[in-house]
């Protein structure tokens, strides 16, 4: 069985150290800091041997030169890391990666940048998802259009709902306030938003989600429902995610 090691850096990142027992091999899961996830490497006697990068942003995948000069770990990454550093192996949707026996399928989940990935190991039911989707929220279209995001959402929905969603960042309280203003009368929202609030009361990360639960509570993956498209207008589920985007971005 794998096993996720999973810390904070940056000011509110997530990094992720995926290691297999069998094989002895440890992937980091992007590289916001490379010096803090060489030490966290290190302190769980692990020796990072690959970098899954899912886009370019130096939050990302700024410590990769880092990483690979202290281990010579391999860079797995979409073409637009070679922005910032050199890529070993370059990958788009459709291809596959290993880690020991275990594969993760690469999945285009392009619209916060135009060439973001995800990572599902569909044997293991996670999937690293980087800035694409996020507990209650989803990543701001720094270069992608709204049908491309929304598109990339659709992905993202067609995975199996018990599949467990390792995103980037600590954003959940601020996502619940605005889920709840785009959509005040769902039930399970409310239960979930205040699961979230007396988690972060505590300390405590909200951080990895379980599919189904986003499904029923997170409208970037309900912009297809009519009671939101009725609140949010739009003629499509794209325009109708495109207003909610907008929103969230001036809320």
């Amino acid at each position: 069985m794998l096993q996720i090691h999973q810390f904070l850096c940056l000011s509110d990142n997530y990094g992720f150290l995926l290691h297999d027992p069998d094989s002895g091999e440890t992937v980091a899961i992007d590289t916001p800091d490379g010096e803090k996830y060489l030490a966290e490497a290190e302190a769980k006697g692990w020796t990072i041997t690959q970098v899954w990068n899912t886009h370019w942003h130096p939050d990302h995948a700024g410590g990769n030169e880092a990483v690979v000069k202290a281990t010579g770990a391999r860079i797995v990454a979409p073409a637009e890391v070679a922005k910032l550093s050199a890529i070993d192996t370059q990958v788009k949707h459709g291809d596959t990666v290993s880690i020991g026996s275990h594969q993760a399928r690469v999945i285009d989940v392009s619209g916060h940048t135009n060439g973001h990935i995800a990572y599902h190991l569909p044997q293991d039911d996670i999937a690293f998802v980087g800035d694409s989707v996020f507990a209650l929220g989803c990543g701001r279209m720094f270069e992608g259009e709204a049908e491309q995001f929304w598109a990339s959402l659709q992905r993202i929905k067609a995975l199996p709902p018990e599949t467990t969603l390792y995103c980037a960042h600590e954003y959940t309280a601020s996502n619940a306030k605005f889920a709840l203003h785009a959509d005040p009368d769902n039930q399970a929202l409310q239960a979930y938003a205040a699961e979230i609030a007396e988690k972060r009361e505590r300390g405590e990360p909200t951080v990895p989600m379980g599919l189904a639960r986003e499904l029923e509570t997170n409208p970037f993956l309900r912009a297809d429902e009519p009671a939101l498209q009725a609140c949010w207008g739009g003629d499509s589920a794209a325009e109708t995610f495109a207003a909610l985007r907008k929103a969230k971005d001036a809320f």
